[in-house]
Formats: structure tokens, C-alpha cells, sequence
């Protein structure tokens, strides 16, 4: 399942879709959810103890990776930022018109501002659509890593995973 990781170290959807880390088809209409991209065993469980809503569960032994309930999750966006490897994401595709809401945790200075103009790229970089920044939140529990909130055509809410400023 995972020999695209092993071979690139890039995720595909394919294998997050299929994921427990990942909510059902169709949840992110109802409103935000995470979708939780730790698909390798490792010793991590930031997810799982900063979650207040106890929506991730990661258990014993700790290298076991993180299941979603994605009824409790209510996409607020703490995994994102608790989360060292930087794999966890919201997905809202709850609006009405042509695009979703995807937050994405960025460590870079300066942080794009709100209303700002950005290119959203996938999970190996490359650019794939433009994006408006729709919210950036900074909270000190956030340790330093911002949540920043892009809006993008839906046909991207699934790829997009970082943003080019320049």
C-alpha cells in the first residue's frame, strides 16, 4: 500500500483516502475535519494528547497510527499545529460555490497575511492552482507553528498542502 512513501517519500491520496487517520467521503461537506496524513509508525502522539475533543486516538503502543473519529472532530485546528511532522490538515468543503478550504500548518516568516494571494502546491511542492489566503491563526498553544486557512477550487481540496509565496 505504501510503496510510493518508501519509494519517494511522497503521501498520495490514494493511500490517505483509505486511511482511519482520514474522515469518510463526503464528511468535509458537513463542515471542517481534519485529515490526519501520518500513514508510517512512528513514536508520536502529539495528535492524539491535544486533541480536547479526544477525536484522534493513537493508543499502546504509541507507534500505532492515529485514528480519526470524525464525528468528535470539529476541524479546530490544534492537531494541525501540535502536529512535528507537519501531516495533519482540515478540509471544509461545507460552502456553497467553487471552492473549499483547506489549513495547512506554515513555519516560514513572513506569514501570509489574510486576503493575501498565494499558490497552492501539492504535497511534493509543485504548484497546482492559485489560492486567496481566507484565515491565519497564531495562537500561543499553537507553539509557534501558524494555521493558515486557503481557499482553492474543489477539485484541489485533496492536494492542496502548502502554499509559494514568491
Amino acid at each position: 500500500m505504501l510503496k510510493d512513501i518508501e519509494k519517494n517519500g511522497i503521501v498520495k491520496w490514494e493511500d490517505v483516502r483509505t486511511s482511519r487517520g482520514c474522515p469518510g467521503e463526503g464528511r468535509a461537506k458537513k463542515g471542517p475535519v481534519a485529515v490526519i496524513e501520518c500513514l508510517q509508525e512512528i513514536p508520536c502522539n502529539p495528535c492524539e494528547t491535544g486533541c480536547r475533543f479526544g477525536a484522534i486516538a493513537v493508543g499502546d503502543p504509541i507507534t500505532s497510527l492515529p485514528v480519526l473519529d470524525e464525528e468528535k472532530c470539529t476541524g479546530c485546528g490544534t492537531c494541525v499545529a501540535v502536529c512535528p511532522g507537519l501531516a495533519i490538515f482540515i478540509e471544509d468543503e461545507s460552502k456553497d460555490g467553487p471552492e473549499a478550504l483547506v489549513s495547512i500548518p506554515y513555519e516560514y516568516l513572513p506569514v501570509p497575511e489574510l486576503g493575501a494571494q498565494v499558490r497552492a502546491t501539492d504535497r511534493s511542492g509543485r504548484v497546482i492552482c492559485d489560492a486567496k489566503v481566507a484565515n491565519v491563526r497564531k495562537p500561543k498553544g499553537f507553539n509557534k507553528t501558524a494555521v493558515i486557512t486557503i481557499a482553492v477550487p474543489r477539485e484541489f481540496v485533496h492536494e492542496a498542502r502548502g502554499v509559494a509565496t514568491d
